[in-house]
């Protein structure tokens, strides 16, 4: 039985990522801190399913704690990383960048180091769409990735950079996964459906950027990237960078009309510029995983809304 440690195990992805490799016969290790970036009883209730299960271990600890995850390691040995947990959002990170630096790029260190002590033999790191920038659509993985336009996606470079250079040096074998706007069930409170949902069902107005017009995001559901991450730690690359996008950006006006017509709710809208650690379009190039991973998104934006909005009625309602 494969050991996967999985950080940031309690959030949106990564709880799921954590059912996914369970489902698979996989132990699972799940670092967590339950920092207070959004409620950590949320996050609790993520893992209640994981939780009931015997190959499930959780670990509340900090991946920054170089000596807490040197316990980590040599404790339950883990075959395969897949370092999930992050300080996510570009706006965030304006307000509070050393954070971002000490979180992303020093924690992402602590664990290659790690990893390279204890002969892993898989590295994931989960890296971000926003690290193109205002780079020309559809992005590639070969597209630039030397301007990101926040300090968020700036750390997430640079996680990327030292992970190579661990690749590099040491012959860790590693996939980099850059996520496009990735929404479900368990979506984080601060990503848009769940500001957008919360809004119009409050009555209170929700910010379009640029009225929702010329603004497009590449939604890609929570199950299809879940499914594009396995296959990459199957696969098991010496190194490759893989988009898990969807590659059909809609329009933000367009999402909009389409949540009203799924919850029943009316949004009143209030349009703003778009922040300049925004770009206007994310739109992802899947080609390369598809070749090579068989990545193929087959959730559709109303079907993959809908699920979302049964869960947040069932949960957060609830």
């Amino acid at each position: 039985m494969t050991t996967y440690l999985v950080t940031g195990g309690a959030g949106f992805i990564g709880s799921h990522l954590c059912e996914a490799l369970l489902a698979r016969g996989a132990r699972v290790v799940c670092v967590d801190n339950f920092n207070d970036y959004y409620q950590p009883e949320r996050k609790r209730r993520n893992l209640r399913a994981a939780l009931e299960h015997p190959a499930f271990t959780l670990v509340e600890a900090d991946f920054r704690d170089q000596a807490a995850m040197h316990q980590v390691f040599a404790t339950h040995r883990p075959a395969r990383v897949a370092h999930i947990g992050a300080m996510a959002g570009p706006r965030p990170s304006m307000q509070r960048p050393l954070l971002y630096e000490e979180v992303n790029i020093r924690g992402t260190l602590v664990l290659l180091d790690l990893a390279r002590q204890h002969n892993v033999e898989g590295f994931l790191l989960a890296s971000t769409s926003s690290v193109y920038g205002r780079t020309p659509t559809p992005w590639s993985e070969t597209s630039a990735t030397d301007q990101p336009l926040s300090p968020y996606a700036a750390t997430k470079k640079a996680a990327e950079v030292l992970a190579f250079t661990y690749h590099s040096l040491y012959g860790l074998p590693t996939q980099i996964v850059r996520f496009f706007t990735v929404y479900g069930p368990r979506g984080r409170p601060d990503m848009t459906p769940y500001l957008f949902v919360d809004a119009m069902r409050q009555g209170r107005p929700i910010t379009l950027f640029n009225g929702g017009q010329g603004v497009y995001r590449d939604w890609t559901y929570i199950d299809d990237v879940i499914a594009g991450v396995l296959a990459a730690m199957e696969l098991n690359p010496a190194f490759e960078i893989f988009n898990l996008g969807n590659a059909h950006p809609v329009q933000l006006a367009d999402f909009v009309a389409l949540l009203e017509r799924i919850t029943g709710y009316q949004a009143q809208i209030e349009a703003r510029p778009l922040p300049p650690a925004d770009p206007p379009i994310t739109y992802a190039d899947i080609s390369k995983a598809q070749r090579l991973l068989g990545y193929q998104p087959c959730t559709p934006l109303e079907e993959g809304l809908s699920h979302f909005w049964a869960w947040y009625r069932r949960d957060v309602l609830a």
